[in-house]
């Protein structure tokens, strides 16, 4: 059963409905692994310091997530702390004639793979956005960086689906298939947790 249906089926009205969505993205979040969050965290410090590249994929909403937390990881990050090595991380969602090219002259399931394979060094990490986990070309690009050595960071949903076995560590909101909103809803939570854990913990709180 769909949460956000069962939500519906449960409510008199919109404010009712509102009410037990905003319940559910509570019980979800109350749900999250903390250790899973910070060890995700050090993941990308340690790229930081090393001065690797944390590149980003995902499609539909997870792709708008992807953009959200690359601008909000590297230039809010940079802004807001004033100070300190700057992210080095890269939506690969965000060029349109990169992706229709690799689309249309191949296939959709190399669209992130095909740039990883051009852009990808040695210390560089993922991170894999997909509420099913079994989006065809995020676990293709997760597959041949864990083939490459590298680290790959997952943003799950459902049950976590092929994705799962690919990461390193996953940040996982569990819920029955199909209940997309809620799942992305959680991944922008943690963007904007993480972006503010870190801009604080450079030293933006005390000035």
């Amino acid at each position: 059963m769909s949460l956000t249906k069962d939500i519906f089926r449960q409510s008199s009205g919109l404010a009712q409905f509102a009410k037990g969505y905003f319940q559910c993205l509570g019980q979800l979040l109350e749900g999250l692994d903390l250790k899973a969050i910070e060890a995700f965290v050090d993941q990308l410090e340690q790229a930081r310091e090393a001065g690797n590249t944390v590149f980003i994929v995902g499609n539909g909403g997870s792709a708008a997530t992807a953009a959200h937390m690359a601008n909000d990881l590297a230039t809010d990050v940079l802004r807001k702390a004033r100070g300190g090595k700057p992210f080095r991380v890269w939506a690969l969602t965000d060029s349109v004639p990169c992706l229709t090219a690799i689309a249309n002259d191949e296939c959709y399931e190399n669209i992130f793979l095909n740039q990883l394979k051009i852009h990808y060094r040695p210390g560089d990490k993922l991170i894999a956005i997909s509420a099913s986990g079994n989006s065809p070309n995020v676990v293709a690009a997760a597959r041949w960086v864990k083939e490459a050595g590298g680290a790959v960071m997952g943003m799950l949903g459902f049950d976590g689906g092929r994705l799962k076995e690919f990461c390193d560590v996953a940040i996982h909101a569990q819920t029955p298939a199909g209940d997309y909103g809620p799942v992305e809803d959680i991944h922008v939570i943690i963007d904007h947790l993480i972006s503010n854990w870190l801009i604080y913990k450079s030293g933006a709180a005390s000035r």
